[in-house]
């Protein structure tokens, strides 16, 4: 038996036809989204590196300052004591000059007391200087030094082999490792006949 089909309201739409499934919503363009976010990642990544470069400069800056202050103050302190060191220095050459005075022609017991009494000053002196990481040069017979020695003349010489010191005029003085002064003197070299002399036959 057929049925008549009422007219739908005007307000209300016939039911979709086929599988009854909406249709796909249009996809979205997340292209240059991406791209900006790749740009600011980079950005970031680039200042993250500077930084990194900054710190690592100002770091080391930082440890040359301190190194180089540590060094400053351990030479002050090494070397503190220089000044007193030149000055007293003359006092000692003033008594190894009185020291090396001869004795009296008569034998005075007053003069060989005098001196007695200048070896033990000196000796003393130099015990405190040693305290005081001072050591004296005396380069005897030892080959001429321009670093710790100073030539006031060249003689000729045959018992002391050319370039060696002959003798010394003034001792010189160490303070730790640094000359505070040179060793005054006096440099053998060969005689002129060896020098001219040509060299014997093998």
């Amino acid at each position: 038996m057929n049925q008549k089909q009422e007219p739908l309201p005007e307000n209300q739409s016939a039911p979709a036809t086929g599988q009854g499934q909406p249709a796909a919503a249009a996809p979205v363009d997340r292209e240059p989204e991406i791209k900006q976010l790749q740009a600011e990642l980079e950005a970031a990544r680039v200042e993250a590196a500077a930084n990194l470069d900054k710190f690592l400069r100002a770091k080391a800056e930082t440890e040359n300052i301190r190194r180089r202050a540590e060094t400053d103050m351990a030479g002050a302190r090494k070397y503190a004591v220089e000044r007193f060191a030149s000055e007293i220095l003359a006092v000692r050459d003033s008594l190894e000059q009185a020291h090396k005075t001869g004795p009296a022609p008569d034998g005075g017991t007053a003069m060989q007391q005098m001196r007695e009494g200048l070896e033990l000053t000196l000796k003393l002196l130099d015990s405190v200087l040693q305290k005081f990481s001072m050591t004296m040069l005396d380069p005897q017979g030892e080959k001429f030094d321009p670093d710790r020695h100073m030539a006031v003349s060249v003689v000729e010489s045959e018992k002391v082999a050319p370039n060696h010191v002959v003798s010394v005029v003034q001792k010189g003085c160490l303070l730790h490792d640094r000359v505070l002064r040179p060793a005054m003197v006096v440099v053998a070299r060969a005689p002129a006949e060896a020098a001219e002399r040509p060299p014997a036959a093998p």
